[in-house]
């Protein structure tokens, strides 16, 4: 009796481990792992060669993984269709078994393709959900519930023995360097693959995340002290749901004890996993509304800077040279590590929509580029909140010189990524253009902070008064809003009034 062939379908769930559509396909007959590698998908203005490189240790570590099993990971370079069709006209009709994928709108658009290709030629494609994503939800009202139900399922074992199909062609991995992949990066890039997901996890929990609160906005020691998993998450080495339970796990033995450190231990552990939940509300505003990539959430913006466009603020801004020594050495440190802590990044998107008035969806690829971890739902839902053009947020307007006394007092890590201040006293660092002997060749700040943010406010309160604006406000709050405060009374729950006269200084 010939069992039936079973494509699993490999995309940003480069595991065995917790993997639904592996399990499954394993339980129904024989399996073909398969990655396709997708040249248009790196020809997009949100990828880079420094997400093929994760992804390339992702894929050699799960090649590993399949191969202690007597199975190999076929890899295919191509576009999905013409693959899946190349595979059809070779062994016959097989299931197709993947997860469901939150990507931009060049992998929705792919996905849409290659359902349509299935049912013309009765293929049965079968989804799982990914993470906490839920997709074809009716409101965002109970989604937190059902989330956290996933969550709290048992993580799937792997139960060999496994039959796969190992007579297919595939070819071997692209090198990290093949030029399809787009430009060289200029840094360095943080190592995928299982392994080092659970070495990560395992040395957050036991040690690194006990300082994850009081670190996580200072650019010079939150890399040790995050929890460093963003990446491993945005391409599936490890499931959410893993790394939740292992988290409670941890807690659950750091209630039983009465110390101190430990209770201590255990809140910052409890706020990680609270930022794991907003990490899925927000993939979630994408799956619901994908247009989010390329339209703001409020209409009422659009327009707003596209035409103010100034190329000289963007390469300023881009190459880490706008005169504000903490905006430069976070980008510089972004371009050479891959990484750098939420604050910090929600810092830069800010300097760029509001000082320099450039529009996210010209900034949004450019740092999408430059985030090993980059993750579609996060990036742009939080690109235009850090723009103010949601109409459901506060306006969060960072001020660069304060940023700098607080999390960067002595200077440092200004200093690590920014040579020309080397010799900048103390005193000064923060604001070199004001030290009298200063000879540098650092450039003076690109705009006066005072005065564009007097503009910024004019201009979105412009916005904020025509006609409709409250009423397209709360139609974007129904479907995108958290949920975490329950009321009937939107005056409560949207802050947009408050917004016309408060904008939040950081």
């Amino acid at each position: 009796m010939t069992l039936p062939i079973n494509v699993v379908w490999f995309k940003r769930d480069l595991r065995i481990e917790d993997h639904a559509p592996f399990y499954q396909a394993a339980q129904s007959g024989t399996v073909l792992p398969m990655y396709i590698i997708e040249p248009e998908l790196f020809q997009q203005p949100d990828s880079s060669r420094r997400h093929w490189h994760f992804i390339h240790d992702s894929l050699t570590a799960l090649n590993e993984c399949l191969s202690c099993y007597a199975g190999r990971l076929i890899v295919r370079v191509g576009n999905a269709l013409s693959v899946f069709e190349d595979l059809r006209q070779k062994i016959g009709t097989f299931s197709l078994w993947s997860h469901e994928e939150t990507g931009n709108a060049w992998t929705f658009k792919r996905d849409t393709d290659v359902a349509h290709w299935c049912h013309f030629h009765s293929i049965i494609w079968h989804e799982y959900p990914s993470h906490g994503v839920v997709r074809r939800l009716k409101n965002r009202d109970n989604w937190s519930t059902l989330r956290n139900a996933r969550m709290n399922d048992t993580i799937i074992s792997i139960h060999p023995p496994f039959y796969f199909i190992n007579d297919i062609e595939g070819v071997p991995i692209p090198s990290k360097d093949d030029s399809m992949f787009g430009d060289n990066i200029l840094g360095t890039t943080q190592k995928g693959g299982r392994t080092q997901a659970v070495q990560t996890l395992n040395s957050f929990l036991k040690e690194r995340g006990k300082k994850y609160m009081l670190t996580i906005s200072k650019p010079g020691v939150s890399a040790r002290h995050c929890s460093r998993l963003s990446a491993h998450i945005a391409y599936g080495t490890m499931s959410v749901r893993e790394i939740e339970q292992m988290t409670k796990n941890k807690i659950k033995t750091l209630e039983q004890m009465n110390d101190q450190e430990s209770q201590f231990f255990k809140n910052n552990l409890l706020a990680f996993l609270s930022r794991l939940s907003w990490r899925c509300h927000f993939v979630q505003k994408l799956e619901q509304q994908p247009n989010i990539e390329t339209h703001c959430m409020h209409r009422a913006f659009e327009g707003m800077r596209e035409s103010q466009y100034r190329h000289d603020y963007f390469q300023a801004w881009s190459t880490g040279n706008t005169g504000y020594p903490l905006i430069d050495a976070c980008m510089r440190s972004l371009i050479q590590n891959g990484w750098i802590t939420f604050r910090m990044r929600a810092m830069l998107m800010s300097f760029a929509s509001y000082h320099l008035w450039l529009d996210w969806r010209q900034t949004a690829p450019y740092l999408a580029r430059l985030f090993t971890d980059y993750e579609p739902g996060i990036h742009y839902s939080q690109c235009q909140m850090q723009s103010g053009v949601t109409g459901i947020n506060a306006i969060r307007i960072y001020n660069p010189i304060k940023q700098s006394l607080e999390h960067d007092p002595e200077g440092l890590f200004i200093k690590r990524y920014v040579p020309e201040l080397k010799d900048v006293p103390h005193p000064w660092i923060h604001e070199p253009w004001c030290w009298n002997q200063s000879t540098l060749s650092y450039p003076t700040p690109i705009v006066d902070h005072k005065m564009a943010i007097e503009y910024v406010r004019s201009q979105i309160s412009l916005r904020r008064q025509q006609a409709g604006f409250k009423e397209q406000a709360q139609r974007t709050y129904n479907t995108l809003g958290s949920r975490r405060q329950q009321t009937k009374e939107p005056k409560k729950t949207l802050p947009h009034k408050k917004q016309l006269t408060l904008f939040v200084p950081y």
